[in-house]
């Protein structure tokens, strides 16, 4: 069953300006090491930022509180598989979220696809709910 479904779509020339900007001190707040680490290793590093900032926003829609009611940008946190497909992680508040939204003898996955096409990045969110075989 489906939890949440979100998405967001970013411009990634703001994001530019929002690096060139606050540099590291807007890095910091809003991304993870492993997500600094991967958009610093990619030719479009503001393109990159700018996809993993579309799918915290469309996480954060997903579990149904938008940036609010206590989610922090580094509680969900884009990584990719060896395929290269995005998985989003979340921690702290975002996780207490998610569980509480999922049904019991169920287990939450969350999908997250990117896409980018300049000017612009975007993200879908999907949560779904799935029984736990016994």
């Amino acid at each position: 069953m489906i939890l949440g479904i979100g998405s967001d779509l970013a411009n990634i020339e703001r994001i530019q300006g929002t690096l060139d900007r606050f540099g590291d001190r807007f890095r910091n707040r809003v991304f993870t090491e492993v997500e600094q680490q991967k958009a610093e290793r990619r030719k479009d590093v503001a393109g990159t930022y700018a996809k993993r900032w579309a799918a915290k926003e469309a996480c954060s829609k997903a579990l149904g509180t938008g940036l609010q009611m206590g989610i922090s940008w580094k509680d969900m946190a884009v990584s990719n598989l060896r395929t290269g497909q995005p998985v989003m992680e979340v921690t702290g508040w975002a996780k207490e979220r998610l569980e509480t939204m999922t049904p019991e003898g169920h287990e939450a996955i969350i999908h997250v696809t990117l896409t980018d096409d300049h000017p612009w990045a975007q993200a879908f969110v999907v949560i779904e709910a799935r029984a736990i075989k016994a």
